[in-house]
C-alpha cells in the first residue's frame, strides 16, 4: 500500500510540475510575443534600438518541450537541482546585461573562477548544490515577506536546518570532524558565489521558487500518507517529543530517522551563523561585483582610499596604482554612475586601463549620492546627507580628491625619486590630467574655476570633458515638460523627497534581476529600452544594458539628490551654467556675496590649462550644440580649446567600446607639456570690489 502511495504521489508531482512549468514559460512567450507586437508600432524605435547591437527583436516562440528533470528519462527533483547550476545555456560569466552580444564587458570574477571546485570534493554533490539552491530560492521567496511583513528570518534558518538534515546530507553531518565542517562551509560558499555570478533573472528565479514549493508540499503529503499507513512511527515521534532527553537545541526530522541533528546558535564556537548569515545576504544578490573585482580580476593592481569632505562625507577614491609614475590621471564619473563606468568595457575598452598601459597613475573618483550614506556620523538622517548639490560635488569632493591625490603622489615620489622636487623646481613633481563625463564635467569645471578665484592650485595639467554638462537650454520635450513641471513644484517636493533612488534592497534587487531577464526575452528588453529612450528625449544609448552592471545592486546603488536635479532645472531655465540659485537674494548674499549665483560662463577666462570637449551626434541627453556653447564662450575668454564630435549617444563614451575614442583621449594626454607655474591672468582677477556679481 505504500508503495503504491508513493507512485501515486510521485506521478501528481511530476504532471504538476510539467503543468506548472509549461504554463509558466508560454505565458512569458505571451508576454515577449506582446511586447513584439508593441515593439512594431511605436514611432522612432528604429533610431532608440541602434544602439543595442546583435539583439533579437522577434519573439522565441517555441513548442511544448520536457522539462529539464525529465529529459534524460529521469524523475527526481534532486537530479534537476545538481544539475541546474552545471545549465550552460544560462549561465553568464559576465555582469553586463548585454555579454552574449560579443561585446562583453568583463570576464568572470575572481570568486567565480575560484568557485570552479573538483567534483571530488569531500562532500556529497547532491548536498552541495540542492542545499545551495534551495536556501537561494526559499531566501529569495522570503526575502520581500521580511522587509514588507515583517517576518523574521528565523523561518529561512529552520528551512536551512531541516534541509541540512535530509537523508542525503545527514550522513555527512553525522560523520565530519570540525575541520570537514569549515571545508564544508567554505565551499559552499563557494557555489553560492558561482549561482551569484551566473546572473538568474526573475523569470528564472520563479521557476526554481516553483519547484521548491511543489516540493515541499507534495514532502508533506508523503509524510502525512507514511504516518497514516505506519501508525507507530507517530507514537514514536510523540514519544521523542515528549522525551526529557531531547534539548532544545536539536531538531528531529519526524518519519524518516530517529537521529536527531544539532542546530547551531549564536554564541556557539561552529561559524556556522556566521557563514549562514553571509551565504543568506550574498546569496540573494545577483551581481555584487565591485570596481575591485573588475579590475584584479583582469590581473592588474589596485588601491582604495578613503576621502574625507571638508563637511563630513567619505569618498572612495580607487587606484591602479603607478607608484612611481610622473604622470597620473583622475578619472570622475557623472550622475547615477560610479567608477565602474571607466572599467565596465574590460581591458580593451576601458579609458582606465589604456591610461595605465600607457604609464599612468590612475586614480578613480566616486561622488557622494549612494544609498548606503557614506559620511562620519554613522546616524546622519537621509534628509540631512541628500541636503547638496551640484555646488558640494565641485567644491568639496572634487578638492578632497585631488588633494590627496596630490598627497598620495607627493609623499610617495619623494621615496621613489627623493631629488626629484629640485630637478622640476616646483612643488608638485608630477603631471595630472582629468577625463570627466556628463555630471562630472561641469563639477570639473566649476572646480577649476573657484580655485582659480581663491588663488588656490588646481594642481591639474589638462581637462578632457566627454559630453559635459552645464548648458541645458536645447534639449527634447521630455526635458522641457519636467522643467516646467518641477520648478514649480520644487518647494513642495523638498520637504517630502530628499533624492531620487530605490529606497529598499528588495526592490533594488528585483531592478537588477529584471535586467537580466530583459536579455533573455528580447522583445520584453526591446520595448523596455524604447520606453527608457523616450523617458530621456530618445537617446540610443543601452539603458537597458547599464542596468544589469554591478553597481545597481541590491547592498548599495547611486542616487540622485534632489538639489542636484533642481539645480539642474534651474541651469536649463536659465540658459546659463552658474550655481545652485538658493531661491532668495539674501540667501544668495550669504554664500556668493552677490544677490545672484555665480555665472561660471562668463568666469572661463581663469581656466588657465587645455581643454578637450567632446560631443556625441546621437547624444540626445546633452546635445552637441550645448558642448558647442562651452567652446565657444571657453574662445571667446581665450581659453587653449579643442572640440570634437563623435556617433555616439550619452552612455556611449563610457559604457560602450570605441577604440577611436580611446585613440583620441589617449593622444589628448600625451600633448600635456611639463608641468609650468600657475599665474594668474590679470585681466581676470577677481575683483575684491567688482568681484561679487561678476568675473
Amino acid at each position: 500500500m505504500q508503495r503504491f502511495v508513493d507512485t501515486v504521489l510521485a506521478v501528481t508531482k511530476e504532471s504538476v510540475k510539467t503543468v506548472t512549468y509549461e504554463s509558466l514559460n508560454n505565458t512569458v512567450r505571451l508576454i515577449n510575443g506582446v511586447s513584439a507586437i508593441l515593439l512594431t508600432i511605436l514611432p522612432g524605435k528604429a533610431n532608440v534600438l541602434e544602439g543595442l547591437h546583435g539583439w533579437e527583436l522577434r519573439p522565441t516562440f517555441r513548442g511544448p518541450r520536457l522539462p529539464r528533470w525529465m529529459e534524460n528519462g529521469v524523475s527526481s527533483f534532486n537530479k534537476f537541482i545538481h544539475e541546474l547550476p552545471m545549465d550552460s545555456d544560462s549561465s553568464s560569466a559576465d555582469y553586463s546585461s548585454a555579454e552574449e552580444d560579443g561585446d562583453g564587458i568583463c570576464p568572470s570574477t575572481p570568486s567565480s573562477q575560484g568557485s570552479r571546485i573538483s567534483r571530488s570534493s569531500s562532500f556529497s554533490k547532491n548536498y552541495r548544490h540542492s542545499t545551495g539552491w534551495t536556501i537561494l530560492l526559499f531566501s529569495w521567496i522570503l526575502f520581500p515577506l521580511k522587509f514588507l511583513l515583517g517576518i523574521p528570518t528565523r523561518l529561512c534558518r529552520l528551512f536551512y536546518i531541516r534541509v541540512s538534515t535530509s537523508p542525503s546530507s545527514r550522513g555527512t553531518h553525522q560523520n565530519s570532524s570540525s575541520h570537514s565542517i569549515k571545508k564544508m562551509h567554505t565551499l559552499r560558499d563557494h557555489v553560492i558565489h558561482r549561482t551569484t555570478d551566473r546572473r538568474r533573472g526573475v523569470i528564472e528565479d520563479l521557476h526554481l521558487a516553483i519547484e521548491v514549493l511543489i516540493e515541499v508540499v507534495f514532502d508533506f503529503f508523503h509524510k502525512a500518507a507514511h504516518f497514516l499507513l505506519s501508525p507507530s512511527e507517530v507514537l514514536k515521534a510523540i514519544c521523542r517529543w515528549f522525551s526529557p532527553q531531547t534539548s532544545g537545541n536539536e531538531v528531529i526530522n519526524v518519519g524518516v530517522s530517529d537521529t536527531s541533528v544539532p542546530a547551531a546558535t549564536v554564541g556557539e564556537d561552529d561559524p556556522a551563523p556566521t557563514e549562514m548569515k553571509t551565504t543568506f545576504h550574498q546569496s540573494l544578490n545577483t551581481d555584487a561585483r565591485t570596481c575591485q573585482d573588475v579590475i584584479t580580476e583582469l590581473g592588474y593592481p589596485y588601491e582604495a582610499i578613503h576621502v574625507i569632505t571638508s563637511d563630513g562625507y567619505v569618498l572612495l577614491l580607487e587606484r591602479i596604482p603607478r607608484r612611481d609614475s610622473r604622470k597620473a590621471v583622475y578619472l570622475q564619473h557623472g550622475i547615477l554612475d560610479s567608477s565602474m563606468g571607466w572599467v565596465s568595457n574590460g581591458i580593451v575598452g576601458s579609458p582606465a586601463f589604456a591610461a595605465y598601459d600607457q604609464g599612468y597613475d590612475v586614480f578613480l573618483g566616486n561622488f557622494r549620492g549612494l544609498v548606503s550614506r557614506e559620511h562620519i556620523d554613522k546616524k546622519i538622517p537621509s534628509r540631512k546627507y541628500w541636503q547638496y548639490s551640484i555646488n558640494e560635488h565641485g567644491t568639496e569632493d572634487i578638492p578632497a580628491m585631488i588633494e590627496k591625490i596630490h598627497q598620495v603622489k607627493t609623499a610617495e615620489l619623494k621615496i621613489s625619486q627623493p631629488n626629484l622636487e629640485e630637478e622640476t623646481n616646483d612643488d608638485q613633481p608630477y603631471k595630472l590630467c582629468a577625463i570627466s563625463h556628463s555630471l562630472g564635467g561641469a563639477a570639473m569645471l566649476m572646480y577649476v574655476i573657484i580655485r582659480r578665484i581663491e588663488e588656490k592650485p588646481h594642481r591639474l595639467s589638462r581637462l578632457i570633458l566627454l559630453s559635459p554638462a552645464g548648458f541645458h537650454h536645447d534639449s527634447t520635450l521630455v526635458f522641457t515638460v519636467f522643467e516646467y513641471m518641477f520648478l514649480p513644484l520644487a518647494p513642495i517636493l523638498a520637504r517630502f523627497v530628499p533624492a531620487f533612488y530605490i529606497p529598499t534592497r528588495f526592490f533594488r534587487m528585483l531592478l537588477n534581476k529584471l535586467a537580466r531577464d530583459f536579455h533573455n526575452y528580447p522583445a520584453v528588453g526591446g520595448l523596455v529600452q524604447t520606453l527608457m529612450s523616450y523617458v530621456v528625449g530618445g537617446d540610443s544609448s543601452n539603458w537597458v544594458g547599464v542596468l544589469g552592471l554591478p553597481h545597481y545592486n541590491m547592498n548599495d546603488m547611486p542616487g540622485v539628490s534632489f538639489y542636484v536635479a533642481h539645480h539642474l532645472a534651474q541651469m536649463k531655465r536659465s540658459k546659463k551654467f552658474r550655481m545652485y540659485d538658493y531661491g532668495s537674494a539674501s540667501a544668495n548674499m550669504d554664500v556668493y556675496g552677490s544677490p545672484e549665483p555665480l555665472d561660471l560662463g562668463e568666469c572661463y577666462g581663469f581656466i588657465d590649462i587645455p581643454v578637450d570637449l567632446v560631443a556625441g551626434r546621437k547624444d540626445n541627453v546633452i546635445r552637441p550644440s550645448m558642448v558647442r556653447k562651452h567652446y565657444r564662450l571657453m574662445k571667446e575668454a581665450g581659453v587653449e580649446v579643442s572640440y570634437i564630435e563623435f556617433e555616439y549617444a550619452h552612455l556611449d563614451f563610457t559604457f560602450s567600446h570605441h577604440e577611436d575614442l580611446l585613440a583620441y583621449v589617449m593622444s589628448r594626454l600625451l600633448l600635456v607639456k611639463p608641468a609650468r607655474k600657475q599665474l594668474l591672468n590679470k585681466k581676470s582677477l577677481w575683483s575684491k570690489r567688482e568681484g561679487q556679481t561678476k568675473c
